[in-house]
């Protein structure tokens, strides 16, 4: 044997880039640990780091590249795979126009560094403006009220939580998630430190989060109540006469639209609905404008619903009146090493008018349209139907609205191409897959999560082992992907092209370079959150949008909500979804060691509505919406507020022709066999899984 030798690398399971200390023989991972030596995570990582090693020998990985027969899959050569992925798709192109081919891009995306640098080019070249993601099952919100206000979907302001007096957290469990759209490994620690001195951490929730157990109080809010609440906030603000930009004052336009707009939202007025009393409002209101520094963070159970477009914007608002925006211990703009906000051209968002789908007529933002609409698009016959699709790293069946009519729209495509690590419920319908290399099988560096960093720092890691089979790199599939569709030859990779960004971006004078981090595997830290509004805006002028067009023609829907909030009679309970600890979305279903930590898949209900319904605590449930039904085991779970009830996403695994056995065998219940496609944010198009109306009855 060959001595045991240590690499350093970033995980790429999720957005939290914890540092990985691996060590490693003859091919063989030994342990995976923390890097106590790395300057952002300083030695935290979560269970999910083990499951590297899982995906880099399972046997159920995708090896070479299939074409599916009436035999079953057949290995073909990556050449012939190319050859005929180009002729197919530019015949259904030349045939039916260029939007009849699509492109979905998976959650893996983001966490890549071939994909998130060589995918715009494959875009570009495609042509097709039928562009989908798992953004719209997730984040898009953030995205639309970042470019509507600072002119760029990019333009991300993140909590500065290591220097915050008071972090509120709306529809958040970074406790679990370790951030979302705020990149900060090691959450439960930062969070003890904001208590440690002496700040405090506000959660509002209809459940008892794992983050809320750790803060100063928590608030039960009703699902989908959060613009009622950010609004009360707001308005008390304004009503004291407290509002104050601090470090923006000047770059503001829009504060009388907003007074004007907000006059409605008093907590008096929306109490009842937000499930608050107006007491609690007020007082949370003053405490948050009153503290040394303060932020507000709202993430998914905000951004996944009927007004989350309304929600981030309104967190914004909040961030901004309160004076604690471009600030110290308030909501402040990353800048990351490798800038892609700095590439962004300045624009007015007043004048942009968002295209729209062709079926339902759903907006599109940031160059996509929203996944609760594909299915819509492959269904419905006319010109511009989508015909060839380009799956990439996405499991849509099981992580969209609406699964089982994606399920069906997939298997009447003409010819799909997929790029993934396994045969899943999606892949399944592609007519060629190629296999990818996974975590330590790639170079990492992470492009997006440092731009939503907490911290400015830099790693960079090379490939730890070769792949065990035929499988490529993200960036060497999307050099062939766009040779073969026509476009010009570049044979520039990903490393060659993070080298020049590094080289020419904001830390050009401190010597930056690829080779720079290659000597530090531990990464390099670059120092706090600054203030940095002037610079990092992408509007025309320079200037905030206070006040957008956008959300102020939907704020008359939100009044709406107060006095049209009845329960559904056959639908009396509400769904919120929650994460896991132990799963990342629907891809880490397949490694063993985080499925049998995993546990059952329940719905967690209040032990009272459990009672009042005759339910037992493990009893088998059907849980049924509008659109579906599906049986689990039911849990009381007192943290959660009566009326509400909650399932984890991301399971499902249980149907044909899906190549994990691990997860097959242990299959869970699918969430989305309950989503609705039309419970949409109208405003974004994001889909709005939380506030589902259901019902449970014992089987």
């Amino acid at each position: 044997m060959s001595e045991i030798r240590t690499h350093y690398r970033n995980c790429n399971i999720c957005e939290a880039m914890c540092g990985l200390e691996i060590r490693h023989r003859d091919g063989e991972v030994l342990s995976i640990k923390p890097d106590r030596q790395d300057p952002f995570s300083l030695g935290h990582i979560c269970p999910k780091a083990v499951a590297l090693q899982d995906f880099h020998v399972d046997e159920d990985r995708i090896r070479t590249p299939l074409r599916r027969s009436a035999g079953g899959w057949q290995p073909i050569g990556w050449d012939e795979a190319f050859a005929e992925i180009g002729q197919r798709l530019r015949s259904i192109q030349q045939q039916h126009g260029v939007d009849s081919v699509g492109v979905y891009l998976g959650n893996p995306n983001a966490h890549n560094l071939g994909s998130a640098l060589l995918l715009p080019r494959l875009q570009k070249v495609l042509g097709s403006r039928n562009r989908y993601s798992s953004a719209s099952a997730d984040q898009l919100p953030h995205h639309v009220a970042a470019s509507q206000m600072f002119g760029a979907g990019l333009a991300i302001a993140v909590p500065d939580i290591d220097r915050t007096e008071f972090l509120l957290i709306l529809g958040g469990n970074p406790v679990v998630s370790n951030g979302s759209l705020m990149t900060a490994p090691g959450m439960p620690r930062r969070l003890k430190a904001i208590l440690a001195r002496g700040g405090r951490v506000v959660v509002v929730d209809p459940r008892r989060t794992e983050t809320a157990r750790l803060a100063s109080e928590h608030f039960a809010i009703r699902p989908e109540a959060d613009a009622l609440l950010l609004c009360a906030l707001i308005r008390t603000l304004i009503d004291d006469g407290s509002v104050d930009f601090g470090n923006v004052a000047g770059m503001v336009d829009g504060y009388e639209r907003l007074v004007e707009a907000t006059a409605a939202f008093t907590p008096e007025h929306v109490a009842g609905a937000v499930g608050m009393a107006a007491a609690d409002i007020r007082r949370l209101a003053r405490d948050f404008a009153a503290a040394p520094s303060a932020v507000c963070y709202s993430r998914m159970g905000a951004s996944t619903q009927s007004f989350g477009g309304l929600c981030q914007w309104l967190t914004l608002v909040l961030n901004i009146v309160s004076g604690n925006f471009d600030r110290p211990g308030g909501a402040m703009f990353p800048q990351p090493a490798l800038d892609l906000l700095a590439r962004a051209p300045r624009t007015d968002p007043a004048t942009r008018q968002p295209p729209r789908s062709r079926v339902r007529g759903l907006p599109g933002h940031s160059g996509e349209f929203p996944v609760a609409t594909l299915a819509d698009e492959i269904l419905t016959e006319g010109e511009g139907r989508i015909r060839g699709l380009l799956s990439i790293a996405g499991n849509p069946v099981l992580s969209a609205p609406g699964g089982a009519r994606l399920d069906e729209a997939f298997s009447r495509l003409d010819f799909m191409v997929a790029v993934d690590i396994y045969l899943n419920e999606t892949t399944r319908h592609a007519h060629i897959v190629l296999p990818a290399a996974s975590g330590l099988e790639i170079a990492q560096y992470d492009v997006y999560f440092n731009s939503f960093a907490v911290r400015n720092v830099a790693k960079y890691s090379p490939p730890l082992f070769a792949p065990r089979g035929e499988q490529r790199s993200d960036g060497q599939i999307l050099q062939g992907l766009i040779a073969c569709l026509g476009g010009a030859a570049d044979e520039a990779m990903p490393e060659a092209l993070l080298d020049a960004a590094l080289r020419s971006g904001p830390y050009k004078e401190q010597g930056l370079s690829l080779q720079m981090l290659l000597e530090h595997p531990h990464g390099i830290d670059l120092g706090a959150l600054r203030p940095c509004a002037r610079e990092r805006l992408r509007t025309v002028d320079g200037r905030i949008r206070l006040a957008p067009e956008l959300f102020l023609g939907d704020l008359p829907r939100l009044h709406a909500s107060l006095t049209d909030a009845a329960t559904p009679r056959d639908f009396p309970l509400r769904l919120i979804g929650r994460r896991l600890v132990w799963n990342h979305n629907t891809w880490t279903q397949n490694a063993h060691r985080l499925l049998k930590a995993a546990g059952p898949i329940t719905v967690q209900v209040h032990p009272d509505d459990a009672q009042r319904l005759g339910i037992a605590d493990g009893q088998m449930v059907t849980v049924r919406s509008r659109t579906g039904q599906l049986r689990l085991p039911a849990e009381y779970d007192s943290d959660i507020a009566p009326g509400v009830v909650s399932i984890a996403q991301g399971w499902g695994h249980d149907g044909p022709g899906i190549a994990m056995r691990r997860a097959a065998a242990q299959p869970g219940a699918g969430i989305n066999s309950l989503t609705d496609t039309e419970r949409i944010d109208p405003l974004t198009g994001n889909a709005a899984f939380n506030g589902t109306p259901v019902s449970i009855r014992a089987d």
